[in-house]
Order: C-alpha cells, then structure tokens, then sequence
C-alpha cells in the first residue's frame, strides 16, 4: 500500500468491459470498430415519427440473462443491465477476481448523464393510468444515477471511494480521471471506472430534438453521425457501456496482470460559458488538455494520435480542432485525429468511458480506427483526421502516447493521457515524476 498522498503511483488499464452497438465485449468492439457501415438505423424502440431525428444506435443483440441469472435481470432496469454486465465484462477481461482485493482498497467511480430515465418514463404512464400502487418499487433505486457506482459496489464488495457523476457527455471520461486520482493519490489500488447509458426513450430522446442537437438526416441513417464533415448536422444518440479496469502498476505487477496501457494524465475545466455551445475561442477545452498532458508529464510534440470527442455537431467539430491545433501546435497537421462515434452513436455519458477503452486498445493494438463518414471535412476542420480511404491505421505503429477528448453540455471538457505500455521498458520508464 502506497503512503496516502503519494502522486507519483502508475496506473494502467487491465481490464475493458464495453458494450456497443458495434460489438460487446473487447474482442467484439475490436472487430466492430474495422467495419465500414456505421449501426445506425432509424429506432424501433418506440415511434419515432413526432420527432425531427428519428436515428439513434441502438444496441440489437444485449441479453441480460447471459451476464446475470434471471432473478437479478428481472429486478433491474436496462441501465442496470448494462452496469452490471460491463462491470462484469471488464473484471472478465482482466482476470481479476474481486474477493481478491482488499475492500477498502478498491473503488467505483462512474458517469451518466441520464442513470435510469427510460424506467421513470414508463413508470410516469403507469402512475397516470393506474396511480401510486401500480408503480414498480425498483424505480427509487434505480432512477437516480449513483445507482451505477452503488450497485457495482455491492456486487464486487469494494468499500472504498464511490461515485457517480452525471457531467453529461464528459461524465464517463471524468469517472476515469476520478479513478485515476484515487489510484494514484494511495486511496485506492484498484477502481473500477466507466461510463452507462441507457437513454434511448421518448421524452429523453424529443428533449435533444427540440434543441436541435441530433442529425436530421433519417433518410440515410448509417450516415448520419459523420464528425468533421462538411454535411454534419447534429450528434446521433447511442446506447452504450464500458467500464475500466484502473489498477496501481504494482498491484497489477504482483498478480501478473496483462496491461492494455497506462492511465498517464487527466485534466478538466469549465467553459462557464453556454449550456449547450462550447466557448467559441477554446481556451477552457485547451486548458483541459494542457493539463492531461502536464499530469503525464508529456509536451505537445509526445503526441502521436488524438482521439476526438467529434460529437458530428457543427459547433463542437469546428472548436474542437481548432482547440486540438492550439494545444498541439506546429504538429497538428502531423498527428492522426479520429472520431469514433459512428460506430456506436453519441452515448452520452459512457462515451468517454469508451473512447478511453478504445485508445488503450489503439496503443496496444497499433491500429487506428477510422471516421466513419468523414468525406469531406468542414471548412474549420483542418486536422489530419484517419478516414476508411486509408482503411484506418494512420501510422498507428508508431504510437506511443495519445489524448481523448471529452466535452459536455453546461461547457464542462475532460482530456485524459494514456502511453504505451511496454514491458521490457517499464522498469527504465519509472523515474518519470508526473507532476501533481
């Protein structure tokens, strides 16, 4: 056990539960994130015809009963099927038996923007049509987000920090960097981080149409959800999941673990600007970054590959590279840019869980995925983005360290750093000091 206050701890990523409308599972994912079609289709889970957007991902082939028995799916809502089956995916992945970590040396750090409100939907027309005794007793316990952390606690035995954050879109990314903090701050050994959302239902979905945040384009909905592109027209939603594994090096180390990549830096900052439109001029998202990259102790000419929080809306796309050239200066025109939601849609508050999975799995893998429907880019949008014409890739065997990108309504941004992880070289790596 590491002295508290001890900032220089490592923490790597063991473990990646996620699950997508592109494939469940990491092996799963990976195979999704090499198609070429994004899974976006018109929804079928209610009737979407009053509403202007009309798309959404929506994940097909998710069984609660092959993670859980029948007994426990029957109690639990969608957003707590998925909690505990990415829970379950990643401990699954990274080998990790919970009764084999000390309880109050493991945590829980979550995000979701919307925790369980397609249940509180449907239990508001129960309510109307039948009144109070009709309504499911499961609602209180699971409507309100900190369900996720909760319930992932009480199923692994994990006393020790826990948290759910509901920072809209930056939420899964920000559990991730909680998580982070606690390892290597000495609070804890291990966290289990992620991101869960399971949004996709009338009111949730018609309040983003009202705003006109979501694509319009319900003619040709596999291209819908296009970031940096010309022709984008608003963020498509998703359904999604993924939780982390986040374990100290050493920890890791004593049990053999395999490490996917190290957890190197987080920032975070508010816009304190708009509760939709990020700060034209991005000086707070750059902060964030800045700061990931000064946690790491990285500089800007160490980055090899971004990925994107590419929301496909006008405005984020647009501020978003140019935030990506300021922090990266004269190698921005060199360094590969990816957005990977059309693969899965924009899932709220598991995206950055996800997307922080995904680049670990970059850096390990050596491949980067590509954006989907990216055909043209957008007159602000000037990067060196990774598209299917060059098949993904984007040089990704020269990878060693990388940024994802998350930003939030309410001008909330995060930025996590992860490197490369070697093992012939991580002894001679250790004297590296990251900043507090």
């Amino acid at each position: 056990m590491s002295n508290p206050g001890d900032n220089t701890r490592r923490v790597v990523i063991t473990g990646i539960g996620p699950i997508t409308a592109s494939g469940i599972g990491v092996e799963g994912l990976w195979q999704g994130l090499h198609g070429t079609l994004s899974p976006v289709r018109r929804i079928d889970r209610f009737d979407p015809s009053p509403f202007p957007s009309q798309v959404a991902a929506q994940i097909e082939d998710f069984r609660a009963e092959d993670y859980m028995d029948a007994r426990e799916a029957r109690r639990l809502d969608r957003f707590g099927h998925f909690t505990m089956a990415a829970t379950r995916l990643a401990l699954q992945d990274a080998s990790l038996n919970p009764d084999d970590v000390d309880p109050p040396r493991g945590g829980v750090q979550m995000g979701s923007a919307l925790g369980g409100i397609a249940l509180a939907e449907e239990e508001v027309h129960t309510f109307l049509e039948r009144g109070l005794k009709g309504v499911n007793p499961r609602l209180a316990l699971s409507v309100f987000c900190g369900a996720a952390s909760s319930r992932t606690a009480i199923d692994t035995g994990f006393t020790g920090p826990n948290s759910t954050n509901a920072m809209s879109c930056a939420s899964g990314a920000m559990a991730a960097g909680e998580g982070w903090r606690l390892i290597r701050e000495g609070q804890a050994d291990v966290v289990l981080a992620g991101g869960v959302e399971a949004p996709l239902a009338p009111l949730s979905f018609g309040a983003f149409a009202i705003i006109k945040a979501m694509s319009t384009r319900n003619h040709d909905p596999a291209r819908a959800c296009r970031p940096f592109d010309g022709n984008r027209d608003g963020f498509v939603m998703g359904e999604a999941a993924c939780v982390l594994v986040l374990e100290a090096e050493e920890h890791a180390r004593r049990r053999g673990a395999r490490i996917y990549a190290e957890l190197a830096g987080y920032g975070t900052s508010s816009d304190a600007h708009h509760m939709a439109a990020p700060r034209p001029d991005g000086t707070s998202a750059a902060a964030a970054m800045a700061r990931a990259l000064e946690t790491a102790s990285l500089g800007p000419e160490e980055v090899d590959h971004v990925n994107a929080h590419g929301s496909s809306t006008p405005l984020n796309d647009s501020t978003e590279s140019r935030v990506i050239r300021r922090v990266l200066g004269p190698r921005a025109d060199e360094v590969p840019v990816t957005g990977t939601k059309p693969f899965y849609g924009h899932a709220l508050g598991a995206s950055g869980a996800l997307e922080v999975g995904i680049v670990a799995l970059t850096l390990r893998r050596g491949w980067i995925p590509p954006t989907l429907n990216l055909e043209s880019p957008g007159e602000d949008c000037d990067l060196r983005y990774v598209t299917t014409s060059e098949g993904g890739d984007g040089g990704g065997d020269g990878l060693r360290h990388a940024l994802s990108n998350s930003f939030g309504f309410g001008g909330v941004n995060a930025c996590l750093a992860l490197s490369r992880w070697e093992e012939e070289t991580a002894e001679t790596r250790g004297d590296r000091n990251p900043r507090s």
